[in-house]
């Protein structure tokens, strides 16, 4: 406590220095991805708090972080209370609580690298309705006091042929290119790491759990490329692997690009709520005329070619395997008496994905639960003392693994020893909702918001809920978590589905201090004739069946299991012997 302290004094200081009222840190760096390196983790430095979403606020006598429904639990046994008030992200929003706390006059800095152009717009907006100012900081007040501050290792990046990308380089990028010109655009700025990775057909590992190299990109409606990274991290056959058309230059030479934008008048195509302010500022201080809309790589790459959907079937399959086993060797643990911690538990399950082939990565940290913890959505087990296995109580793993060839994401929700009725049953109504989304047909045109109802139904008529989305976006050797589409309530505008899109199915339940369920399969969006579209499973593992309440189960619902793991029990058997295969025999039987 004493060092976060220490920390949100030196920030205060600074803060004075520039006469500022309030600083803001959100958990984004000026990549404005999900997944932060360790020397951007500005908001875990402030506070201590390692959850994925969050915003600090300091102010000149106290400070206050605002996180969502996943971490409203993790928050308070991470940051200190004597220093720190807890608010809610969605439901009490920190610009509209700054405006109400603070007097009028008072000026609010920001990192504008750190924040979408949008929030600057909406920021700027209600601020000076409450006659308060929004202030663009020179340098950011946890740079300059971040003395340890780790330095970033140059790793070369992976170039990933077309029998894993399914198309060259400069073919993407003259699609994209038409997409810019068809905007009114000249160039677009390409900002997303995963959008620069696709393009290019490279990899990285800048990012703990997503494969991209950090870096800046213009792209030219010609389909020519201006990559700003570190060029120690390029391979010499990069020119080869992409094709005419693509220069490398240094991140230190975005402000002098930008500026010859302007010196051109070029017209750049900016998404709004994925650029980060500092460089649609400067574009616009530089004389460049903004064009906002979306970023044109997010529905091309979205949309999965026939080669990565065949790359995402497989990796499928092999991760399949090794989650089998991971259970299957649970469940003998348990047997013999061995109740191993969850940090054990996680290790064990990474071990069996490392054996498969075209393995990188974990595609995010692994959720290894026990018991309580299952009720907070993402539990991580390193932020304290892993808590060990205990008899009549549920396990819950939610996992992935980055592949050469496609992304996985599953989570599995398991009995340790005998469950309760009250397990069973709230088990039964989260599989009942994952059923109901696996099984819809839904006419083209349909977005997540229209479908999450068919998840929640079961929950919601016994009065229950959860509070997290129920499906999020894959891509393929990409981010786990994918724009633009997702399911969910409509706290955010959505996209529509499209054939080819890859996106969690995962309802859950969660009750505080006593344990957590959630189902997860990955599914592809498919057409269903020539106006309809479903969805195709393509997570293989067994649900745990000690904890199916058949009383609830519908026979159209149970006919839908039998079948899931008669396909689960067919595509796994081959790559399971011995021990393994029987327990997949018997975790698969028909009910």
């Amino acid at each position: 406590m004493k060092g976060i302290k220490d920390r949100l004094g030196a920030v205060r200081a600074e803060m004075a220095a520039v006469n500022l009222d309030a600083f803001l840190i959100p958990r984004a760096d000026e990549y404005l991805g999900e997944y932060v390196p360790e020397h951007n983790e500005r908001l875990r430095w402030i506070s201590g708090f390692t959850g994925s979403a969050g915003v600090v606020i300091v102010l000149k006598e106290h400070a206050v972080i605002f996180v969502d429904g996943r971490y409203t639990i993790q928050v308070q046994r991470q940051v200190p209370a004597k220093l720190f008030d807890f608010h809610h992200l969605i439901e009490k929003p920190p610009l509209k609580w700054l405006s109400k706390t603070l007097e009028q006059g008072a000026r609010v800095g920001f990192d504008s690298r750190l924040h979408p152009y949008s929030f600057y717009k909406s920021a700027s907006a209600l601020l000076a309705s409450s006659n308060m100012e929004l202030v663009e900081v020179d340098s950011n007040p946890i740079d300059n006091q971040w003395i340890d501050r780790p330095s970033p290792e140059p790793r070369l990046a992976i170039l990933l042929g077309e029998e894993f990308s399914g198309e060259h380089s400069s073919s993407k990028r003259q699609r994209i290119g038409t997409i810019i010109e068809d905007s009114g655009s000249d160039v677009a700025l390409i900002t997303q790491l995963d959008s620069i990775a696709w393009l290019l057909n490279i990899r990285g590992s800048d990012v703990p759990h997503l494969p991209v190299l950090l870096g800046f990109a213009i792209l030219n409606k010609n389909g020519e490329m201006t990559f700003f990274t570190d060029a120690r991290k390029i391979p010499n056959d990069l020119h080869q692997h992409v094709g005419e058309g693509v220069a490398i230059q240094d991140e230190s030479k975005v402000v002098e690009a930008l500026r010859s934008l302007g010196n051109e008048s070029m017209k750049v195509l900016a998404d709004e709520a994925t650029v980060n302010a500092f460089s649609v500022l400067r574009c616009i201080e530089y004389g460049c005329e903004i064009i906002a809309g979306k970023d044109p790589v997010l529905v091309p790459k979205a949309q999965k070619n026939s080669t990565e959907l065949a790359g995402m079937r497989n990796c499928h399959l092999r991760d399949g395997s090794a989650v089998s086993r991971y259970l299957a060797w649970i469940e003998r643990e348990v047997s013999a008496g061995n109740l191993h911690d969850e940090g054990t538990l996680a290790d064990k399950l990474e071990s069996f994905r490392r054996e498969l082939s075209h393995i990188h990565d974990l595609s995010f940290d692994t959720i290894s639960a026990a018991g309580a913890n299952g009720a907070m959505c993402h539990y991580h087990h390193t932020n304290g003392t892993p808590a060990k296995l205990e008899m009549h109580s549920l396990y819950l793993v939610d996992s992935g693994g980055q592949y050469s060839d496609g992304t996985t994401d599953v989570t599995r929700t398991v009995a340790i020893g005998e469950p309760s009725d009250e397990h069973r049953h709230m088990f039964t109504l989260v599989l009942k909702g994952h059923i109901a989304l696996a099984t819809c047909v839904f006419p083209i045109g349909t977005t997540g918001v229209q479908l999450d109802v068919l998840a929640r139904q079961f929950l919601w008529q016994e009065g229950l809920d959860y509070d997290h989305g129920t499906g999020h976006g894959v891509g393929s050797f990409l981010s786990v978590h994918e724009g633009p589409i997702r399911i969910g309530k409509a706290s955010v505008p959505m996209a529509e589905l499209l054939p080819g899109m890859v996106l969690s199915n995962e309802p859950g339940y969660y009750k505080e201090d006593c344990y957590g369920i959630r189902c997860e399969n990955l599914m592809i969006v498919v057409a269903r004739g020539d106006s309809m579209l479903a969805f195709e499973t393509i997570t293989f593992a067994p649900f745990d069946l000690r904890l199916v309440d058949m009383d609830l189960m519908t026979q159209a619902e149970i006919s839908w299991l039998d079948q899931y793991h008669i396909d689960v029990r067919e595509k796994l058997s081959p790559m399971l012997k011995g021990d393994d295969l029987q327990w997949l025999e018997r975790s698969t039987r028909v009910i």
